[in-house]
């Protein structure tokens, strides 16, 4: 199973390589961040084993998880509002 999913992982990473490749305008970060978030859900389901872990740990995970994507997020806003671009 293991080799199955590191296999997904290396064709996650040819497929990021060959996509970057390919100008796709505005999509170029949303295909990207596609595939990262794919490879890291795999990284997290089978290397974590959160995939046969308990519904409270995994409630944990997604609720933390959730939470520091908000706060990235909401520095990353703070700091592009308070740019001055000339």
């Amino acid at each position: 199973m293991y080799f199955g999913v590191w296999i997904a992982l290396l064709v996650g990473t040819v497929l990021t390589y060959e996509v970057a490749k390919i100008d796709l305008g505005a999509y170029n970060s949303a295909v990207a961040l596609i595939i990262a978030t794919t490879k890291a859900l795999l990284v997290a389901l089978f290397f974590m084993h959160l995939k046969g872990a308990s519904e409270k740990l995994l409630k944990l995970v997604v609720i933390s998880t959730v939470f520091f994507l908000f706060l990235l997020m909401a520095l990353a806003m703070a700091d592009y509002g308070t740019r001055h671009w000339s």
